[in-house]
Order: structure tokens, then C-alpha cells, then sequence
């Protein structure tokens, strides 16, 4: 079945570019250069994925996205921010609210394709399912990774992530018993080097211990400081 992509950008350079090389690949798209606009059509038919701009003409991406994830005809929507280099702020809303991934402006044609690609193979709904583990996957008690394909397991049932998600878990494992600031965790994996004094870091690693359900508690929250994954499946919880 054909992707649907929905384009919202305000610059016809853009999205004219973007539309060409994606029908190219095969996806459908559909071009709104205007947030009201965006929301009426993804009301209308929702799409697979949004590239929503954060800077538009009338309201902010973080806006858009906010109302995407608020209605229960485009919740599901994957999506992807366009954000320039400077909008860091701007993009941990965008986090916070629901987004999948960012690219930043200026950005590689060919780099944003492969992020779109990756996002809708992660969520096909056909998606083949690993029953073993390759020498590529990464194993900690009951949960395995595949870095490569940015897929998850618990028990053998695979566990839907969003990018950001995904990076985060795979930072927590890499760095298994080992404390990470909220600071750190914002640097390394929202690539942010500013001083944001935010709560996205506890919302998102909430909504991971939430999806990985009874493997959620192998993040442990070290107070007033941050997070830490354990060293072993089996440790035992620090009281």
C-alpha cells in the first residue's frame, strides 16, 4: 500500500522539491503551506506522515502537532519536524507534544527520505517480526534492541517507539549502570546545548517505562539527579 505524506511548508521551494523526489519513490503526497490548511486536510484523509515546518504563517509546527496528537482521527499520525539549527526550544516542545524525529534546516534531501523511510517501516503494521536474535541486536534481560532497523522487543513482542524514544532506550543500555543528568541525557540524545530548563526528559522517559511495560522498571529514577538503567535484569532495586 502507498504512503500518504502530507507536506506543510510555507516556502514553495521546498515543498516542490520534496514533492518531486518523493512521488519519485512512490509516495503519495499532498502540499499545505499554511497550519489550518494542514489540519483540514489531515482531518479530511488522514495521512501516514506529516514533514511539518515549525515556522508557518499563521500557527507554530509545535501548534499543528499539538492538535494532530489531540484528535482522535489524526493521533496516530507519524511526525516529522522541520526545525532551523537555532529553534531548540521550539523543538523540545515539539517532543514533548508527540513529534517522531526532526531534521534541521538546512538538511539533505537525501537524509530527510531515509528518516521517512525509517519511520514508516517502523510502523507498518506488517512489519516482519525478528524470533531470534542477530549478532547486530543488543540483548538486556527481557528486552532486545535492533539498532540498524530501530526496532524493540519485550519478550519477544515488539514495542512501538518513536525515534526519539529509540535513542533514548539505546542510550539508557549503552550506558547501563551508570547515572545520566537530565542535562546530559538532553545534550546526547535531543542534541540540545542550551541551558532549557524543561520536564521533557521525565516526560519521555515516563512514556518509555510505560511502553516497555513490565521492563519499565530497569530505569530508575536517582533523585535530584536523573536516571539511571540498571548494571543487571536482576539487581535489585535501590530502596
Amino acid at each position: 500500500m502507498t504512503a500518504r505524506i502530507l507536506l506543510v511548508d510555507d516556502e514553495p521551494d521546498i515543498t516542490g522539491t520534496l514533492e518531486y523526489n518523493l512521488r519519485r519513490e512512490g509516495y503519495e503526497t499532498q502540499v499545505a503551506d499554511t497550519g489550518q490548511q494542514a489540519l483540514a486536510l489531515a482531518r479530511e484523509t488522514p495521512p501516514d506522515l506529516v514533514v511539518l515546518d515549525l515556522m508557518l504563517p499563521d500557527l507554530s509546527g509545535t501548534e499543528v502537532c499539538r492538535r494532530l496528537r489531540q484528535d482522535d482521527r489524526t493521533r496516530g499520525v507519524l511526525v516529522l519536524m522541520l526545525t532551523a539549527r537555532g529553534d531548540e526550544i521550539d523543538r523540545v516542545v515539539g517532543f514533548e507534544l508527540g513529534a517522531d524525529d526532526y531534521v534541521t534546516k538546512p538538511f539533505s534531501v537525501r537524509e530527510l527520505l531515509l528518516r521517512i523511510r525509517a519511520l514508516l517501516r517502523r510502523n507498518a503494521p506488517d512489519a516482519p517480526r525478528a524470533e531470534t536474535a542477530r549478532e547486530d541486536e543488543v540483548v538486556f534481560g527481557r528486552v532486545r534492541l535492533d539498532p540498524p532497523a530501530h526496532r524493540a522487543w519485550v519478550d519477544d513482542e515488539e514495542v512501538r517507539l518513536t525515534a526519539l524514544e529509540f535513542r533514548l532506550l539505546a542510550t539508557f543500555i549503552e550506558r547501563k549502570g551508570r547515572v545520566q543528568s537530565r542535562d546530559a541525557l538532553l545534550n546526547d540524545v535531543w542534541s540540545i546545548h542550551a541551558d532549557v530548563t524543561t520536564r521533557t526528559v521525565d516526560t519521555h522517559v515516563k512514556r518509555l517505562r510505560e511502553k516497555l511495560g513490565e521492563a519499565g522498571h530497569y530505569i530508575e529514577t536517582i533523585r535530584g539527579v536523573g536516571y539511571r538503567f540498571r548494571a543487571r535484569p536482576d539487581e535489585e532495586t535501590a530502596p
